[in-house]
């Protein structure tokens, strides 16, 4: 995980981002109710379904923000702080394919 400090892409959407974190957050625990009242399991797995694709939504908003905003700075910036700025985006994209 990266240390770097600063002005990061997603900050002018911090809030949006919140709120839909907050949102996930009530999904996670409304399948926790579900599991713990034993509802059926295609309803469950319906839930964490709709929870992956809202996890899903929210990583593909910061990466989108850290390509136009970390990213791009890093390749005016040029040599090897670009280089590992576009491997680093490369990872994260590796993992998210993965998941």
């Amino acid at each position: 995980m990266s240390a770097d400090q600063g002005n990061h892409g997603y900050l002018a959407d911090k809030e949006k981002y919140l709120v839909r974190l907050k949102r996930i957050e009530g999904q996670a625990r409304g399948i926790h109710r579900m599991v713990d009242e034993e509802q059926y399991c295609i309803d469950i797995l319906t839930q964490i379904s709709a929870l992956t694709s809202a996890l899903q939504g929210v990583a593909v908003g910061l990466l989108d923000e850290h390509l136009k905003h970390c990213v791009t700075d890093a390749v005016r910036s040029g040599g090897d702080v670009a280089d590992a700025k576009l491997d680093e985006a490369t990872k994260a994209i590796a993992r998210l394919v993965r998941s």
